[in-house]
């Protein structure tokens, strides 16, 4: 990673904290429950939302991004809406009407796919029944199919109709690259990307037809907006299951992208029951490109209890020499 400007002093940091717990819909990822860290600065307001298990190495991008919005400048936007996919979690086929109502006017759904315990023909029922309701459908499996069974899961997935793409079918570049050899349908890479030491690496390796990018991970739009300069395949900007704060830096980025040819991954803000600002009702499957400023009575009203502020407290000291 890039080095980085000297980080604000660790006391300014916690003053300006608030920790929040968002009540979320559905299990998402294996939670019920969001936490997320805002910053409220100078500049504006920065989310640090690294899930628990990841380590202060790979965290400290995330915290980086919060800086870089609670202490930085915003970047010159191209555009002003953003569209937007309906993200669809793993649920039963009865129950996708129901989250797709969420998300008003949205052309394209992103369903997510080979969740443990379940089976491949729950995912084809799945999908089939967004393809009721959605003319464009991508899946995004986490990489938890091995290349055989992406195989197979790609052409039980086209039968009754196209996908968009495949998002990060399986775990390795090398992986992908032998998928994309071996498949049709294209490729799209996410943790290959946002978890490398080279974000880049699965681009040279001709291992995606298209690069989802979050702005969080990656360490701030800065850093998104130089990793994609240097990408020639479509890119997808995603959230991170953030709260509005960090969708709003999504929206941002992919506003100032020099070209957009793909909806985003920037609707998750429907997968929470309460989220720190009022929540903004997609227009003809678009968002608009605006910074958040969170609620203080909303704030007060999710507040994490004292003993988890105190683990997100521990968890910046531990981050924030590494944002450098």
């Amino acid at each position: 990673m890039a080095p980085r400007s000297e980080p604000p002093d660790l006391d300014d940091v916690l003053e300006r904290l608030h920790v929040v717990a968002l009540p979320m819909r559905v299990r998402f990822r294996g939670i019920t429950v969001r936490e997320v860290a805002l910053i409220e600065g100078p500049a504006g307001w920065g989310e640090f939302g690294a899930f628990g298990e990841y380590e202060p190495p790979e965290a400290s991008a995330w915290l980086a991004s919060a800086l870089e919005a609670a202490y930085g400048a915003t970047p010159a936007l191209r555009r002003h809406r953003i569209p937007i996919n309906a993200t669809v979690p793993a649920v039963e086929a009865a129950r996708v009407a129901e989250v797709l109502s969420r998300f008003p006017g949205a052309r394209t759904a992103k369903v997510k796919v080979a969740e443990p315990g379940q089976t491949l023909a729950d995912d084809v029922a799945r999908v089939n029944a967004v393809r009721a309701s959605v003319p464009t459908v991508r899946v995004d499996a986490n990489g938890g199919w091995s290349v055989d069974e992406a195989v197979a899961a790609a052409a039980a997935l086209t039968a009754d109709g196209p996908l968009e793409y495949l998002e990060q079918p399986c775990a390795t570049v090398a992986e992908l690259a032998e998928l994309r050899r071996r498949i049709d349908v294209p490729i799209a890479a996410d943790e290959s990307i946002r978890k490398a030491e080279d974000p880049l690496h699965v681009v040279r390796a001709k291992a995606a037809d298209v690069a989802v990018v979050k702005v969080a991970p990656l360490g701030g739009i800065g850093r998104l907006l130089a990793i994609t300069a240097q990408i020639d395949i479509p890119v997808v900007v995603s959230s991170a299951l953030d709260s509005a704060v960090g969708i709003s830096r999504g929206l941002l980025a992919a506003a100032a992208l020099p070209r957009l040819d793909h909806a985003c991954g920037l609707g998750t803000g429907g997968l929470f029951v309460e989220d720190v600002a009022e929540p903004v009702v997609p227009v003809d499957g678009h968002l608009p490109a605006v910074a958040v400023v969170p609620d203080p009575a909303r704030l007060a009203a999710l507040a994490a209890p004292p003993e988890r502020r105190t683990w997100w407290m521990d968890r910046i000291a531990a981050c924030l020499p590494l944002t450098c």
